[in-house]
């Protein structure tokens, strides 16, 4: 064998690639038949994480036992379109991109902003002024393309592959949780008369999760680490005008859900995750009473 058909054979090794998903290199292996499998594939076991087939053939039939059916890494339920969720998440941002457009009247309506009219005058509208709904409006609010096009591509990208990691559920969690502390620094930092929309403390949770997940996986940590870099880069940026507060809530509420999300002990697992995600809820909800306090 010569040296250069050697030095392949060492490349090919060191990345192997997902048996059922040749595309995506991976550094997980089945537990019981050794071979490479991705996320979307791995299917939680006593010991390690096995592949679809070989749950299949343990359980002796061509479906798994109830016990034994198919589990993601951090233990949500193995389901037949791993994206559906991301694929409805960005159908209603788009829905409300379009309504927005043939109105944009709705804009005064759907955007988070803490108070108006400012001080001394009582809040007439606004969170402060009892529409606590806009935390959640905003989030799906996109008023120029170039906005909803940066994140649903990024809602694609980073949503779909981390859905099938987690599972629907968990998915859904670390989603409105980032988005919502992102909404919730925003609403504590920034100017009450500066309305801010869109969805990217959400897809800054995702990215924050995702970098969690690849640890956890021994992935190359460097792609993920560089495209959040970039991001950071525009969020900082003077002349983009945007909301940072929103992007770092979102970021640190996503490590700290992500991590307990892939992280969680399999005995206490979901008792873990999702009280995770309710502490973190309740630490939102005190700084948004914080805010309102000192706006009224």
């Amino acid at each position: 064998m010569d040296q250069a058909a050697g030095s392949a054979q060492d490349a090919a090794r060191s990345a192997p690639v997902c048996y059922r998903h040749p595309d995506r290199e991976t550094g997980v292996r089945c537990t019981r038949c050794d071979r490479p499998i991705c996320p979307e594939c791995m299917i939680s076991a006593s010991v390690g994480f096995q592949c679809p087939d070989c749950v299949r053939q343990g359980s002796g039939t061509g479906h798994a036992p109830a016990a034994s059916r198919p589990r993601t890494v951090a233990g949500g339920t193995v389901t037949a379109d791993p994206r559906l969720l991301t694929k409805i998440l960005i159908g209603i941002n788009l829905a409300v991109f379009i309504a927005v457009q043939a109105d944009r009247s709705l804009l005064d309506h759907l955007v988070l902003y803490g108070a108006w009219p400012p001080k001394p005058f009582a809040p007439t509208s606004g969170v402060a002024g009892g529409e606590w709904y806009r935390f959640v409006t905003s989030m799906f609010t996109h008023e120029e393309y170039w906005h909803i096009g940066f994140n649903m591509l990024s809602l694609w990208w980073i949503g779909g592959p981390l859905e099938a990691a987690l599972g629907r559920a968990r998915y859904l969690a670390v989603y409105f949780v980032s988005g919502l502390a992102g909404g919730a620094l925003t609403y504590l930092f920034a100017s009450p008369q500066t309305a801010s929309l869109g969805a990217s403390g959400a897809i800054f949770g995702l990215f924050g999760a995702t970098a969690v997940l690849m640890r956890r996986l021994n992935y190359d940590m460097r792609p993920v680490i560089a495209l959040l870099a970039i991001n950071l880069i525009f969020t900082f940026n003077p002349s983009m005008n945007i909301a940072w507060q929103a992007h770092i809530g979102g970021l640190v509420a996503g490590v700290v859900t992500g991590y307990a999300m892939v992280h969680a002990p399999r005995e206490k697992r979901a008792l873990v995750q999702y009280g995770t995600c309710a502490v973190v809820l309740v630490l939102t909800v005190a700084l948004a009473l914080v805010r309102t306090a000192q706006l009224t």
